[in-house]
């Protein structure tokens, strides 16, 4: 007889599924697992292609590491979500307790709300500090001089950027390349604006280089246009890899703020020069930065990059009279000084608070660089805040090494906005919707203030005329030709009679032969006029002998 148990199929289909199921849980826990290698390999990829890229991401990296406010705001969201985390469901109970809603609280959701509540609440104070702070450097930096000095008579500043613009466009030959951004260079003693010759669409950008600069004579009212030709290794407009920006940011300092590139041409050799500032970082009263000029990086025909300090860069036979203290930084520095008595003051009483003067005309942003009898510098004109438009200070910045000079008119001065309308009144059968006054600059000659005015048509296309408005009195010279214009800036009385005709007439007396000197474009690059009382002469070399001419002459007097 047997004496086994007797066993049932109920308890043997148990048995079978514990030791299948053994060890428990082990199925679930793998499928539940995360990937961690891929996710891990993903990671790296995406670090390494930010790393390649970080050129393009240079802005975002920028703000949030000379915005310490905003870093502290990140700290706090952290802290946030690392709270709420920990707390458990708590949070989520409070919130909608008081809100007599049922909203789903996140750690994350949590983190974001107060990081956004933080940058909004302390970003304008934060500001502000910063701009205390400027301006205290800027006013403990300047000084307060008495007089300003004479404008280089020899190199004046007639042509405007926009027209210089429209001449070097007229005068482009090459359906391949495209003009770009103007800025002002020094050539031989000579102030030109300076543009690149860069490539003209996508197919080119990526194929091309830039094949050279564009110079626009801006002491001359005259087209007088060349180009200096050469490709570059690294240059303006082209292709990423082959952009100056892109190179700046791969190979040179990251976290600064490089600012537009100018052309500089030195021995018929280019150069792409790049002033730049760097954060300063300041804890008290709040975490915030200001700018101050880092130096300035000079681009060679090759490629090769060379960082100069602003020592260094001043001293640079190169940069000799080139702008090389940033024209951003000079400006910011001036407007930042309406808080020179105070955030309260500023938003309150506004007692001496200033503004930077606004100018009629296109593209006539303040800093205005010009060249005078000591050398380069910006001005910036300033009037008091609010609907004031007179003259409360012109502050002028070396344009080599950044110093700082004020300039505070003891007798009232009529400010840029009352000068253009002064040469608008000063020639009342002018078609003023075709024509406008642009760059009004304080000008001084035998230690008189004067608006310098160009007086531009609409499309650009020239200088119709420079008037000089009496920035005491309120006269008006005008004058059409540029050896007129030179000479009253050296303070000697012009052959040419001062003009308040319309810009469209050359003079009180009407010529009898207008001769235009005309490009193969159809750019007009001088212009003569002939009255009655005079002749032409037109002379052919023959072929006979060098020398030897043919002369055709008209008289013209009756």
């Amino acid at each position: 007889m047997s004496t086994r148990p007797p066993s049932g199929g109920s308890d043997e289909q148990s048995s079978d599924n514990d030791l299948t199921d053994w060890p428990p849980g082990d199925s679930d826990q793998s499928e539940s697992s995360p990937p961690w290698l891929p996710i891990g390999v993903a990671g790296i990829i995406a670090v390494a292609i930010g790393w390649f890229f970080r050129p393009w991401l240079h802005g975002l990296v920028y703000t949030a590491y000379s915005t310490p406010l905003l870093l502290l705001g990140i700290v706090a969201g952290g802290v946030a979500a690392w709270v709420t985390a920990r707390s458990g469901d708590r949070v989520e109970t409070v919130v909608n307790t008081l809100s007599s809603n049922d909203h789903t609280i996140t750690p994350l959701r949590v983190g974001v709300v107060v990081l956004v509540i933080a940058a909004f609440a302390l970003a304008p104070l934060a500001n502000a500090v910063a701009g205390v702070t400027l301006s205290d450097q800027t006013m403990s930096q300047t000084a307060t001089i008495e007089r300003l000095d004479d404008v280089d008579a020899d190199n004046p500043r007639i042509v405007t950027r926009a027209v210089a613009d429209r001449y070097a466009s007229n005068t482009l030959n090459r359906p391949q390349y495209r003009v770009g951004d103007t800025d002002i260079s020094v050539v031989n003693g000579t102030p030109y604006w300076a543009a690149p010759l860069a490539p003209d669409g996508l197919f080119n950008r990526i194929t091309k280089r830039q094949a050279g600069t564009v110079l626009v004579d801006m002491t001359t009212q005259q087209a007088n246009v060349r180009s200096v030709d050469g490709e570059l290794e690294t240059g303006v407009g082209t292709i990423f890899h082959r952009n100056y920006r892109w190179e700046l940011l791969k190979s040179q300092a990251y976290l600064v703020d490089y600012g537009d590139p100018k052309m500089v041409i030195h021995n018929e050799t280019q150069y792409i020069t790049v002033p730049y500032t760097e954060p300063a970082f300041h804890l008290t009263p709040l975490p915030h930065s200001t700018p101050q000029w880092g130096g300035v990086a000079v681009i060679d025909p090759s490629g090769s990059i060379e960082m100069l300090s602003p020592a260094e860069a001043a001293a640079n036979p190169i940069l000799d009279t080139q702008q090389l203290y940033p024209e951003k930084l000079a400006l910011q520095s001036v407007a930042a000084t309406k808080y020179r008595n105070g955030i309260i003051n500023t938003y309150t009483s506004h007692e001496d608070e200033i503004e930077v003067a606004p100018l009629p005309g296109d593209d006539n942003d303040q800093p205005f660089f010009v060249l005078s009898e000591s050398g380069p510098q910006y001005v910036v004109a300033v009037e008091p805040y609010g609907d004031a438009q007179g003259l409360q200070e012109l502050w002028t910045i070396d344009g080599q090494n950044g110093t700082f000079e004020r300039y505070v008119p003891t007798d009232s001065l009529f400010g840029p906005q009352r000068a253009a309308d002064l040469v608008r009144q000063s020639a009342p059968q002018t078609d003023w919707d075709r024509f406008s006054p642009a760059e009004p600059i304080l000008t001084v000659i035998d230690d008189r203030e004067y608006w310098q005015v160009r007086v531009v048509p609409e499309d650009n296309s020239g200088i119709a005329y420079v008037a000089f408005v009496d920035a005491r009195s309120g006269n008006v010279d005008s004058f059409e030709e540029t050896d007129a214009i030179t000479q009253f800036l050296a303070g000697e009385t012009p052959t040419e009679t001062a003009t308040e005709t319309d810009p469209s007439e050359t003079t009180t007396e009407t010529p009898t032969v207008i001769v235009q000197r005309v490009a193969e474009n159809g750019t007009v690059i001088e212009t003569m006029r002939v009255y009655d009382d005079e002749s032409i002469e037109i002379r052919t070399p023959t072929n006979s002998s060098v020398g030897a001419e043919n002369t055709t002459t008209k008289s013209l007097a009756s």
